[in-house]
């Protein structure tokens, strides 16, 4: 603190002493404020910052031991340093419970009380700066606490947005059953996590899917290497009979159900619309360690979002299936009316299949084509039987009207919503690669790849077969044909493929 700044307040009824106090430290450079009784005093201190006061005991109206406690209220780092003419052992005591730093005895030696104040002053610097000290090092441990906890809430947040990032991306219900049992090693350090179906009515769990970590002992592997021990698995199926909620128990526990050498074992049960559809069982062999109450946090946030995985899977397959089951009665109809066409896009799909696979075509790219393959022709549908069914040769206006299928069999499985791929097929299968066909005239590589492929298969079973209009024509005749269009209507590369794979036994019904 720097002496100039200092402001001192002497509290006495006696007025000499406060103007002969007054004068002294003034010379000295202090401000200096005087109050005669505790009441003056209160009222300075309400206006001026003071920095120590030096106050009487025996005073009218408030005395110096009422005012030393009303600033130990109002301030408790305020310095008050008590003066009387009258010491005794009772006042001692008194002004220490008042909070009183120090008292001077009548008549005071200025000097002395100047060295008193100096002290005092100094003494209370310091004790400041370890309040200071002591607030900044509680401030910092709070910090710390708060950033502990905020990297372990990131952390919890970044658990969870993985978990529910592997759960989006798996597409099958047994992926998601090794999902479940990876993501269990991996977030909760587990050595080894099961996962089973569950039967009520037969009492039974069968494994599906399980993962270990690297530890692993003979004992280990005896007991739990191809399944849960015959103790544990009874001990699940009895739990859940009466309770279906997780539960984690360790060596540690009151009751001791577990197998040697497991050390902590956690149970959590996967519901679907509340009923138990499976459990996942996770195991710590390994001395020193056990599951704590956020593993089985995890390990149920794990199964919450496993199941409602599976749920949507089903969903997704029912709506799927029951999607290309109405479709493909849309070709079976198409199909049942014309005799000559019967068959013609399940023969088509695997010609477009087998010509995909000899070019090196995906599983997903196979999938697909064997899709758009059974449903090509769809778009008939929406043609005139007296157009569709006509035996002799079409006007320009019914051939027109024909080349209106790919169209609206590709808007028919657009409107699904489901297969935009698919749909691309079906619209551009009549393209040609010089850029001839329709609907849109596409040449080339604009003509997407598996509908260049499905163009050569449409062609040579539409050549192959009976129609309304023709007989089939031969083979070699129909694959000559094929051969003289490569590189005006068909891509040569497709061609190629086809002429490599015609010599295998082609189906000619189903």
């Amino acid at each position: 603190m720097i002496k100039e700044t200092i402001k001192i307040l002497v509290v006495d009824d006696e007025e000499g002493i406060l103007d002969v106090t007054e004068g002294y430290f003034q010379r000295k450079g202090y401000e200096v404020y005087t109050a005669s009784n505790g009441v003056e005093a209160l009222e300075i201190l309400n206006r001026v910052k003071i920095g120590c006061i030096f106050t009487d005991i025996n005073m009218p109206i408030m005395d110096g031991l009422e005012l030393a406690e009303r600033v130990r209220h109002i301030e408790s780092t305020l310095p008050v340093v008590v003066m009387t003419g009258y010491p005794s052992l009772e006042n001692s005591i008194q002004t220490l419970k008042n909070g009183v730093v120090d008292y001077l005895i009548k008549p005071v030696n200025l000097e002395q009380m100047e060295l008193t104040l100096t002290r005092i002053l100094r003494e209370r610097e310091l004790f400041v700066e370890n309040l200071i000290l002591k607030e900044e090092v509680e401030r910092q441990e709070r910090l710390r606490e708060l950033n502990t906890e905020l990297v372990n809430r990131i952390e919890e947040v970044n658990t969870l947005n993985r978990v529910m990032e592997d759960f989006s991306s798996t597409d099958s219900s047994y992926g998601i059953f090794n999902k479940v049992v990876d993501l269990g090693v991996e977030e909760l350090k587990a050595d080894k996590v099961f996962f089973h179906i569950y039967s009520e009515e037969e009492a039974s769990l069968v494994l599906v899917a399980k993962s270990s970590s690297d530890y692993e002992n003979e004992d280990i592997s005896n007991r739990f290497g191809k399944d849960i021990s015959d103790r544990a698995k009874a001990y699940i199926i009895d739990f859940l009979k009466s309770d279906e909620n997780p539960f984690l128990m360790s060596k540690s526990g009151k009751k001791n159900h577990l197998d040697e050498p497991v050390n902590s074992f956690m149970v959590v049960p996967l519901k679907i619309r509340e009923k138990v559809f499976g459990v996942a069982s996770a195991f710590i062999f390994q001395d020193g360690r056990s599951f704590s109450e956020k593993d089985i946090y995890y390990m149920n946030f794990i199964t919450q979002k496993a199941a409602s995985a599976i749920e949507n899977i089903a969903l997704y397959e029912n709506i799927y299936e029951n999607l290309f089951s109405t479709l493909f009665a849309f070709v079976t109809a198409l199909e049942v009316r014309d005799l000559y066409t019967r068959k013609h896009s399940s023969r088509v799909a695997q010609y477009a299949q087998m010509i995909a696979s000899e070019m090196g075509c995906t599983e997903e790219e196979l999938n697909v084509i064997n899709f758009a393959g059974s449903l090509h022709d769809i778009g008939k549908i929406g043609i005139r039987d007296d157009i569709l069914l006509k035996p002799g040769r079409l006007t320009d206006e019914e051939y027109e009207k024909i080349k209106e299928h790919p169209v609206i069999g590709a808007e028919i499985i657009s409107k699904m919503g489901l297969w935009d791929q698919e749909t691309k097929i079906i619209r551009h299968h009549h393209e040609r690669y010089d850029g001839r066909g329709y609907p849109d005239g596409l040449k080339g590589d604009e003509i997407p790849k598996l509908s260049r492929i499905l163009s050569v298969a449409d062609c040579y079973d539409a050549m192959a077969s009976d129609r309304s209009y023709r007989a089939k024509m031969e083979k070699s005749v129909v694959l000559d044909i094929i051969r003289e269009n490569s590189g005006t209507q068909f891509d040569p590369e497709v061609v190629d493929a086809f002429l490599r794979i015609s010599d295998q036994e082609l189906p000619d019904d189903f």
